[in-house]
């Protein structure tokens, strides 16, 4: 088993922008944060649910990426912020971002100190939700698991604290070519983040560069 993470930032290290709301779920930065992987292949897929055979999308450099990001997940941890905007406790008919299948297909756990009861959605996802720190979160999500790998999935604030506390083996950041100026940044008191992991970096188009951090055994 490995714990994984993908994330996408600007130039200046911001995963998100300014300004979250319903209609926003990146704040001011829309989705240009996002526009490298929209137009591949995988995404077509596994996100708008196009036929396999028939999708224009790209199968590169980007698309590759973006497979990883599908591969062997068994099950998701994210923050209360993925799930949805500030203020989502307050609306029990809230069923986050995706519509009602959701893109994971699989258990996720949402962290958050507003507990409701499982969400169970179309397509194999389940929605839970726990007050947890990131090591009894992690105990919790390997074991529904079942052996696969565990995501982390954002937002970039609970990716920090796991890779502050160093629970993720595998983290994939794709920087975009653009500057927010402000959000929430992921690389934030990480400091010396680099002597614990090996760091591989490849370029793609659009001017995307991929990197990717395996951490020391």
């Amino acid at each position: 088993m490995v714990v994984r993470a993908d994330m996408g930032i600007s130039w200046d290290g911001f995963a998100t922008g300014e300004g979250q709301a319903r209609d926003a779920p990146f704040g001011h930065a829309g989705t240009r944060l996002m526009e490298w992987m929209v137009g591949t292949a995988t995404f077509g897929v596994h996100v708008l649910g196009q036929d396999p055979a028939a999708t224009a999308g790209t199968r590169g450099v980007n698309d590759a990426f973006v497979a990883r990001q599908f591969r062997g997940i068994g099950a998701e941890i994210m923050g209360s912020h993925k799930f949805g905007p500030p203020g989502w406790h307050q609306d029990p008919e809230w069923r986050g971002w995706w519509g009602e299948n959701p893109p994971f297909h699989s258990p996720v756990f949402v962290l958050t100190h507003h507990r409701r009861d499982p969400l169970p959605m179309a397509g194999g996802t389940t929605f839970h939700f726990l007050d947890a720190t990131p090591e009894d979160a992690l105990a919790v999500a390997t074991e529904a698991a079942g052996g696969l790998d565990v995501r982390i999935g954002g937002g970039p604030t609970t990716v920090r604290q796991f890779l502050s506390a160093r629970l993720i083996d595998v983290l994939h950041v794709a920087i975009a070519p653009l500057v927010l100026g402000r959000g929430v940044r992921l690389w934030d008191d990480l400091e010396g983040l680099e002597v614990d992991y090996d760091v591989e970096s490849v370029a793609a188009p659009q001017g995307v560069v991929h990197l990717t951090l395996t951490r020391h055994r």
